[in-house]
């Protein structure tokens, strides 16, 4: 089996992923606030995360993993939507995620198995209000429930800050009815116009209608869901303080005999053209302005994969371009080697769909996107059906293919030259005499096969101590005679 790695913001470094249950790997990611359009920096996490969930279902099986991403749909700026245009809140969040939906669809994202909405989990998150405040780590202020940092000596552990630092270096809502300026809302009270639920009883008294502090959607769902621990928690960067921070805080101190997740995982933020996106600049773009430009879906996914997803990543123009081109580029030589569903789905049921074991084990490195796709690029070369299964392979993993009868269309001009199974045999033969001669320092032998390549117009790609091929503009399989 594939081993693969992870690099854990908790613990700073790269760990081997081992399942708490083998046959029950388990995801949750926290989701978005769904009221209004996802932003282009909105898409980021869903893609690495879709991702990370094909990587595991690859190497532990479609059945053993189960992946969770939330809905916030009770939230300040939902309530503000809904003061502004006077439309009811479940009709907002209902329409958003509808939209949701249809975008990151398009960008070839595989629905989670579960989508918990926060609203359909308040019962939970009041019990577990209730347990924290029954074990000394919440209180009741002011109609608030405030979660008590202090009570938790671990916080700060995500972050790698201290809590003197956090405070000194972080905007820290002052208000009386804390007790600490670090403690935060575990519930809030709600005004006859916003939504409100019965709140959590403590010391024997209602605390009031309101609702559930953000911080606390998360631990109850996870915990509804997948228990006291789980494998893996992702979401962006921006969310590890201090919402993961906060999360850890209320899931330990509420179930101290579980582990809460693992391995946490954060996706880098992202840019356009160098700036960070801003309305006030004019880079600003949602998912949905993209597509409606023309930009398709798998073009917006390549560009993201691109980059490591541990890194910024830079949306440009010029990274558009080349992987429109790319992806044209190996439509086109599926296309002309006659790939469809039908081709695809009896390969696989006839147990000959074969997953390349070096893109595999790079991509397992820690989601290493930018070297798996440049694996891709050599796979891409070869120019048989059965030689080219391991790139189709590669190309559905990532994603970037769902519709195998549609290639046609997703290669445009691109389609690449038929090349006979005998011509692909004489070329391979006089790469592996060249790489031969390479070896034994004869180089005569490999300048003599050199030009006897360039004189048929082969490329040659030498990439990861491989060489691949295709024919050029100028290819002659004829100069190819009595070669090999």
């Amino acid at each position: 089996m594939t081993t693969i790695r992870l690099h854990d913001t908790k613990t700073r470094r790269k760990v081997e992923f081992t399942p708490i249950e083998p046959e029950n790997v388990r995801l949750y990611v926290c989701g978005p606030t769904v009221y209004d359009r996802a932003h282009l920096g909105n898409a980021r996490p869903v893609l690495v995360f879709d991702l990370l969930y094909r990587l595991l279902r690859e190497v532990h099986g479609r059945e053993r993993v189960t992946y969770a991403r939330n809905f916030t749909d009770v939230d300040d700026k939902i309530n503000a939507r809904a003061a502004a245009t006077g439309r009811p809140i479940r009709e907002i969040t209902d329409e958003t995620i509808l939209w949701y939906h249809q975008d990151m669809d398009s960008l070839g994202a595989l629905r989670p198995d579960h989508e918990p909405r926060a609203t359909d989990y308040v019962g939970q998150m009041v019990a577990m209000i209730e347990r924290l405040a029954l074990s000394g780590h919440a209180y009741a202020a002011e109609g608030h429930v405030m979660f008590s940092v202090a009570s938790y000596e671990a916080y700060g552990a995500l972050s790698g800050r201290a809590v003197e630092d956090m405070i000194a270096g972080a905007r820290v809502e002052v208000a009386p009815y804390k007790r600490d300026p670090m403690d935060f809302v575990l519930w809030k009270p709600s005004s006859g116009d916003e939504p409100g639920w019965d709140g959590p009883v403590i010391a024997g008294k209602s605390v009031g209608r309101g609702r559930p502090g953000w911080h606390i959607e998360c631990s109850a769902m996870a915990y509804q869901l997948f228990g006291e621990s789980f494998d893996i928690h992702g979401g962006g960067i921006d969310l590890q303080f201090p919402h993961h921070e906060n999360e850890i805080a209320q899931s330990a101190c509420a179930h101290p005999g579980g582990d809460f997740a693992r391995i946490w995982m954060h996706n880098e933020m992202l840019q356009v053209e160098g700036k960070k996106m801003s309305k006030s600049l004019g880079n600003f773009f949602t998912v949905r302005d993209l597509l409606d430009r023309g930009v398709a879906g798998e073009v917006i996914r390549f560009v993201m994969l691109g980059t490591h997803y541990r890194k910024p990543m830079d949306w440009t123009e010029e990274k558009r371009l080349e992987a429109e081109a790319t992806l044209a580029k190996w439509y086109g030589v599926l296309h002309a080697h006659g790939f469809t569903a039908k081709m695809v789905a009896d390969l696989k049921a006839a147990g000959d769909w074969a997953m390349d074991a070096e893109f595999l084990g790079v991509l397992a490195n820690d989601l290493n996107t930018p070297g798996a796709i440049a694996r891709m690029h050599v796979l891409a070369q070869a120019r048989t059906p059965a030689k080219l299964v391991p790139f189709a392979a590669a190309l559905e993993l990532m994603g970037l293919i769902e519709d195998w009868d549609a290639l046609a269309d997703l290669a445009g001009a691109e389609a690449a030259p038929e090349i006979a199974p005998e011509i692909d045999a004489k070329v391979t033969a006089l790469l592996t005499r060249r790489a031969e001669a390479r070896a034994a320092k004869d180089w005569a032998e490999a300048d003599r096969i050199r030009d006897i390549l360039n004189a048929a117009g082969v490329q040659v790609t030498d990439m990861g101590g491989q060489a691949s091929w295709q024919p050029g503009p100028d290819f002659d399989a004829d100069k190819l005679e009595g070669t090999a």
